[in-house]
């Protein structure tokens, strides 16, 4: 008798992992063992962790049973990639071998059933947002890392936690339009990767966008929060036959698409 054909991906984003929030950690670690390994392949595709302020920080038992447990899976056959998020953009190499996974570089092509999906975290796409846009331009410099990361560890939790604070209240005085994708960057993404999917998060406001005059589609992620009510969360996933479906929690999928 032959087996069922296993998914081909899973995509999940944002669920800013930390020992504060056990619930939603909890829900991830289910979420490996119970659908992630029956996947070919798995891809975080940002914010994982809610701050990664480097590698050496890997040793902490939070970090490293996240780490163990990706590694397991990576070692029962499946596919991790990682994304960087603006959260986790420090993960490096040091992590990826502990974990078991590939860094993946921002846009990433993928092709399921001949079809190209681009995959991106999203960030980069809220070009609306001048303010966000320099900030980030700043912390992925290469040399602004190199000096950040050369300070000792306490320094940059403590720098991390400043810039968290004010990132929260400059969310509460920014609207949804500002914080969220421009139509503009979406159609520049299509165009560059020659992808009529895209698959992103960052903006935790889960969709499925169509372009009714092209047909291009635009798969938004779910963040996850389960130490909170409502708790919410999800993934999506490609099946063997190509199909894109969003899931929730429950592992049910969730119909109809939510249409933007």
């Amino acid at each position: 008798m032959n087996s069922p054909a296993r998914t081909l991906a899973l995509f999940i984003s944002d669920l800013h992992l930390q020992e504060s929030h056990p619930h939603t950690a909890e829900a991830f670690f289910r979420f490996l063992a119970e659908h992630a390994s029956h996947a070919e392949s798995l891809y975080l595709l940002g914010d994982i962790f809610e701050y990664w302020a480097g590698d050496d920080d890997i040793s902490t038992p939070f970090h490293q049973r996240v780490a163990d447990a990706l590694r397991a899976l990576s070692d029962a056959g499946v596919a991790v990639y990682w994304m960087a998020g603006n959260r986790d953009f420090l993960v490096g190499r040091d992590f990826a071998r502990a974990a078991g996974l590939s860094l993946l570089a921002e846009p990433h092509v993928a092709s399921f059933k001949g079809e190209k999906v681009a995959l991106i975290h999203g960030d980069a796409q809220c070009t609306g947002d001048l303010e966000y846009m320099a900030f980030r331009a700043q912390v992925r410099d290469p040399a602004w890392q190199q000096q950040f990361l050369a300070m000792p560890l306490a320094q940059r939790k403590a720098i991390i936690a400043g810039l968290r604070e004010g990132s929260r209240q400059a969310h509460g005085e920014k609207s949804y339009e500002t914080m969220d994708v421009t139509p503009d960057a979406v159609s520049a993404l299509h165009d560059a990767t020659g992808a009529d999917i895209i698959i992103h998060g960052h903006t935790h406001r889960p969709a499925l966008h169509t372009d009714p005059a092209t047909g291009r589609r635009r798969y938004v992620l779910p963040d996850w929060e389960l130490d909170a009510e409502p708790a919410r969360g999800g993934w999506i996933a490609i099946d063997a036959h190509g199909r894109i479906t969003r899931y929730g929690l429950d592992g049910q999928p969730l119909y109809p698409p939510n249409p933007g």
